[in-house]
């Protein structure tokens, strides 16, 4: 399978699906994962980890400026004193709490941090009346509010609190900051810039026609969602067929892995399709996102005020075989003096999500220990 297409359309194919309430676990019909995932996560309490023992996990809710409840998971070391420092924690992009941002967020409460993992607004638990769109502005705006609830708590330290984001919430929580001077430093993990990947695709591959056809594309739809009163689930990143035509699909990963499956294709599917990290609330493990969700990143590009951060720090973390690698290299580049680049040997895009084998932890810890203090 072509790479890019895969991508954009990650090897599903079939007609567009019209939005419908999410699986409960075991639920889900076709998936060729079997039922081992749902019931190792059902068995964790549906998350894809082990709560570490010496960390306290809370379910919290609290409001964004927007007034959508945002749904989170507050992690906090037991037997703890004093005022802690404290992180936001979201990503991948299309994830949920229970997956990767949860993982980042108990390995971090290990440490000593206060740490919250969010679903981000009209994902996952969060509310927001329409399902699974995604904003640059409402989800950079739900880093400053997980810091607003952080920040009220009386065990963190207002003076100390940052955003560690994973995949697609990088670039958000980098937005954020920039914009946001309670946010002290920034880390990411396999770093996707949503608004160049939708607007431009992978590796900037699309041409101006492309582009054009994109926004076309968008635009028609705009109209059948009206006509139908309802919102069709299609590709973010938009593909095109061998005939030069968009070819949307209304999964983001396939039922079942195809024989000629890319390796992308693949790594993906090893985490969201699998016992690894399946979650039925998760859009890449299920679903698709709205197909109208890419006009207000072809609008509203992100990091575009990234000079802002200093002198607050950030440090990206990329694996050196990782398609997103370039995202990370390039943000560095923008702004060398204040954005730290790690490049982790023999790790790929999705080893970052929860091998913590590859993931650095004791560099992020501390990353966060140096820029908190």
């Amino acid at each position: 399978m072509e790479r890019r297409k895969a991508l954009g359309l990650i090897a599903a194919t079939g007609a567009a699906a019209s939005l419908t309430a999410l699986p409960s676990f075991g639920a889900e019909t076709g998936r060729a994962a079997g039922a081992t995932g749902q019931d190792r996560a059902a068995a964790k309490g549906g998350y894809t980890f082990a709560l570490d023992k010496n960390v306290k996990r809370t379910s919290v809710r609290f409001k964004n400026r927007y007034g959508i409840e945002v749904a989170a998971d507050l992690y906090v070391p037991k037997n703890t004193r004093g005022k802690l420092p404290a992180l936001a924690v979201s990503g991948p992009f299309g994830a949920v709490k229970e997956q990767s941002s949860g993982l980042y967020a108990n390995e971090f409460a290990r440490r000593g941090y206060v740490a919250l993992a969010f679903d981000p607004s009209f994902t996952g638990e969060s509310g927001g009346t329409v399902r699974d769109v995604a904003s640059p502005d409402v989800n950079t705006e739900d880093y400053s509010a997980a810091v607003d609830f952080l920040g009220l708590q009386k065990i963190v330290d207002r003076e100390r609190i940052g955003a560690q984001a994973i995949c697609g919430l990088s670039g958000m929580a980098l937005t954020a900051a920039a914009a946001d001077s309670r946010i002290k430093a920034v880390a990411t993990a396999s770093m996707y810039d949503m608004s160049r990947s939708m607007s431009r695709g992978h590796e900037d591959y699309y041409t101006p026609e492309q582009r054009q056809k994109v926004v076309d594309h968008l635009s028609r739809q705009r109209w059948i969602d009206a006509e139908n009163g309802t919102y069709t689930r299609l590709s973010h990143e938009v593909p095109f067929d061998e005939n030069g035509n968009v070819a949307p699909s209304n999964r983001v990963l396939p039922k079942t892995l195809p024989a000629d499956a890319d390796s992308i294709t693949s790594s993906f599917f090893d985490y969201y399709r699998t016992e690894r990290g399946y979650h039925p609330r998760s859009i890449n493990s299920t679903t698709a996102w709205t197909a109208t969700t890419p006009m207000s990143f072809f609008a509203f590009p992100l990091m575009t005020n990234i000079d802002m951060l200093a002198p607050r720090k950030a440090l990206l973390v990329a694996g050196a075989d990782a398609h997103s690698r370039y995202y990370s290299e390039d943000v560095q580049a923008k702004a060398p003096d204040t954005v730290d680049l790690m490049i982790i040997p023999g790790a790929d895009h999705v080893d970052l999500y929860d091998r913590k084998d590859l993931i650095p932890f004791d560099r992020l810890d501390e990353f966060f220990t140096k820029n908190l203090a």
